[in-house]
């Protein structure tokens, strides 16, 4: 699969499917969460709610809402409950969970930001390079490309 690096606006991208770093509990409060909900309305939010919570590692998907996406796909890589941080383990498992999800779903693009390295408290370079890597090592039936979305 290609990977392209963007600097840029998550919520402005079209691809197939975006990845939300979310926390266990899906709620979409700052952050990349925040902002997805802001320009993708609060039905994503509702949504994703309904199907959680989830466990740290774990995804799921919903609509995109208003967003220039079929799918948005939350990956949990920190706990809302114990504010446990992300880690390089929760960040391969919810990200290879997403990519997961979006290839069972079809799609042929896929935009991720920095999951783990906002809120969630990971060092942005290291977890740039986990995420490619991670990327990289998918073996994927119909995902073509990655966008890693980092925010300007």
């Amino acid at each position: 699969m290609d990977v392209e690096i963007l600097h840029g606006d998550l919520t402005r991208i079209e691809a197939d499917a975006i990845v939300n770093a979310a926390d266990t509990s899906l709620r979409m409060g700052g952050g990349v969460a925040g902002a997805i909900r802001r320009a993708g309305g609060r039905e994503i939010e509702d949504e994703a709610v309904s199907k959680g919570p989830l466990r740290v590692g774990e995804a799921v998907a919903t609509t995109a809402g208003r967003l220039n996406a079929k799918y948005v796909i939350h990956a949990a890589a920190m706990s809302w409950e114990t504010h446990r941080m992300a880690t390089e383990e929760s960040i391969r498992n919810s990200l290879r969970n997403s990519l997961a999800i979006a290839d069972e779903l079809k799609c042929k693009t896929i935009g991720i930001p920095a999951v783990g390295c906002g809120i969630a408290g990971f060092p942005l370079e290291e977890g740039k390079a986990i995420i490619i890597n991670e990327i990289k090592r998918f073996r994927a039936k119909n995902l073509e490309k990655a966008l890693l979305i980092l925010y300007k």
